[in-house]
């Protein structure tokens, strides 16, 4: 059983940082690419930002130059430092990774999300 379990949210001040954290568990052969989605209410869940295994990464025009998204591929763990918050990035923030599990012979690769994590910003 696959898992993936994000934590770091949490309520804080316009202007200040926090960084979430993703890791990922269970019967996994590779893990390819990795992501952060946000859903803010009454909004259409949307990307933040993408990282494939190689390191090269893709964000929302909104939070390019404030947010950094990292992973280390053998923790198996994805995360989202985000710097000079406001409130229009609060939200409920979802990892989000394409993994691989089975056997070698017959990998099975699906798409995995968390739980969520909230994230409010107060101005």
């Amino acid at each position: 059983q696959v898992q993936l379990v994000e934590s770091g949210g949490g309520l804080v001040q316009a202007g200040e940082s926090l960084r979430l954290s993703c890791a990922a568990s269970g019967s996994i052969l590779w893990i390819s690419a990795m992501g952060w989605y946000r859903q803010a209410p009454g909004k259409q869940r949307e990307l933040v930002a993408t990282i494939t295994s190689g390191g090269s990464t893709n964000y929302a025009d909104s939070v390019k130059g404030r947010f950094t998204i990292s992973r280390d591929n053998g923790k198996k763990s994805v995360y989202l430092q985000m710097n000079s918050l406001n409130a229009e990035d609060t939200a409920v923030y979802y990892c989000n990774a394409f993994i691989a599990s089975g056997s070698y012979s017959r990998p099975i690769g699906q798409d995995y999300w968390g739980q969520g994590t909230q994230v409010t910003v107060s101005s």
